[in-house]
């Protein structure tokens, strides 16, 4: 309760120039708007099913939207929907307790979506939601849209004309529970789908790009805003309060994660998220943060003097993974693996840490791996010895952390592997030490602290 108190009395004081905001103006049961925006975005999702389609020889393949959230029940513990990571996938719309329907026995081909008849009751509590229709067909690209109530029959007649297999990505028990009746007596013998679209989705299209660009863009900006604001006495979570103010005012959905925001001895635990200390002159804080834009995240870690200032030992640590970080940047590229560019990573802290952790070696304190893929999720689907390829995204982050002296240090980038190298995506947050000087030198746009003025 009292992180929420600092929230709201802390929106009070922020400085920031109003912006204009334009409401819809939908009656209930009127036909859901669709923008030339999603109009554009729907042949993602189509060339995303033709892709999966050439990859089964026969069958039928039912993936399945999430759940409605049930607001009564879950809102004090800040549950809200958030749509499967697949289905949005293949399907490209938000809309909860849909079924998408593929099947396939050559020359014959479908694709089919399923979506609840729309409830003018229910939607004056809810708001305005996508049924079946013409909308939805121009939303998703699929020609095909059926009620939920059609399901059953319409799978039955798809099942006798492939002869199977059924392939999804629920587990047997969640298919059981979840699958229309003509399909439960084959929740035992299922095929699981999820291997063929992880290999699909390590590889992001021109959408899925943009989208990324967007989520990482917001971060970065929340990044700088947590360095102009932060000083001695704040608590972290005034500042995890700051960076997720600015992921919602810039337009993003939620957080991606959990933020972690430690300082001192909290920066040597990796997924430290109580953010419930004092920060003091002389702190180090490490603020691992991403916030999601249209179903994609970013994931940007930045470690910066609470007050302004590195000290020689902090900036000594803090440039030697900087240059373990760089060294693995300089190898991606096409062909090589995310094993490889760890080994790079650590290899250059052996031979460059000299006596700052001794008697150890520093690469002793690089407890995690290098990186991990990104996309829907933080840490994203993928097999890890794939080789990476043209539209691939990974983070690259090494770090060190002392627990003995209450340090730690790590700094994320999130990575597009392109034709000949690599993107920094996440160029606009501020990596070296003279650079998060100068920036924490600006006057901050948040007022963390109304009793000092």
């Amino acid at each position: 309760m009292g992180r929420l108190l600092f929230l709201i009395s802390s929106l009070q004081i922020l400085w920031f120039e109003p912006r204009a905001v334009q409401l819809p103006s939908t009656r209930f049961h009127e036909p859901v708007a669709v923008s030339e925006t999603a109009r554009s975005q729907a042949p993602f999702p189509a060339a995303r099913r033709s892709r999966l389609l050439a990859r089964v020889d026969r069958g039928v393949i039912v993936i399945p939207a999430a759940s409605t959230a049930d607001f009564e029940a879950q809102w004090l513990r800040g549950i809200e929907f958030r749509q499967d990571d697949y289905f949005f996938y293949l399907a490209g719309l938000d809309s909860p307790d849909a079924w998408l329907v593929m099947a396939k026995n050559p020359p014959f081909e479908s694709v089919m979506l399923f979506l609840p008849p729309r409830d003018p009751a229910e939607e004056r509590w809810t708001g305005p939601k996508l049924g079946p229709g013409p909308e939805a067909s121009v939303l998703s690209g699929i020609a095909e849209v059926h009620p939920t109530t059609a399901l059953d029959s319409i799978l039955g007649v798809l099942l006798r004309r492939t002869g199977g297999p059924v392939y999804t990505t629920l587990p047997p028990p969640a298919a059981a529970r979840r699958f229309p009746a003509v399909l439960r007596e084959t929740a035992s013998g299922l095929r699981d789908i999820t291997p063929v679209l992880d290999s699909l989705r390590l590889i992001k299209d021109a959408d899925e790009i943009e989208r990324l660009r967007k989520a990482i863009a917001i971060t970065a900006e929340a990044q700088k805003a947590a360095m102009r604001a932060v000083r001695p006495g704040m608590w972290e979570y005034q500042l995890e309060a700051i960076v997720e103010f600015t992921f919602r005012y810039m337009g993003a959905t939620r957080v991606g994660f959990p933020s972690i925001v430690g300082s001192g001895s909290n920066t040597t635990i990796l997924h430290y998220d109580k953010n419930l200390r004092q920060m003091q002159d002389g702190d180090l804080v490490l603020v691992d943060i991403g916030a999601e834009y249209g179903q994609y995240t970013a994931d940007v870690t930045r470690t910066f003097p609470v007050n302004g200032t590195f000290s020689p030992r902090q900036r000594a640590l803090y440039l030697l993974v900087l240059g373990a970080q760089q060294a693995a940047l300089d190898a991606v590229r096409p062909g090589v693996t995310m094993a490889e560019l760890d080994r790079i990573a650590r290899r250059y802290l052996r031979e460059h840490s000299g006596d700052l952790c001794a008697p150890a070696n520093c690469a002793e304190f690089f407890i995690h791996g290098l990186g991990h893929w990104l996309g829907m999720n933080v840490h994203d689907v993928g097999d890890y010895r794939t080789p990476l390829a043209p539209g691939m995204v990974l983070t690259v982050e090494p770090g060190v952390y002392l627990p003995d002296e209450g340090l730690g240090i790590r700094i994320e980038d999130d990575v597009l592997v392109t034709d000949t190298g690599y993107e920094l995506l996440s160029a606009g947050a501020p990596r070296t030490p003279e650079e998060i000087e100068a920036l924490m030198k600006e006057n901050p746009r948040y007022l963390c602290c109304p009793e000092e003025r």
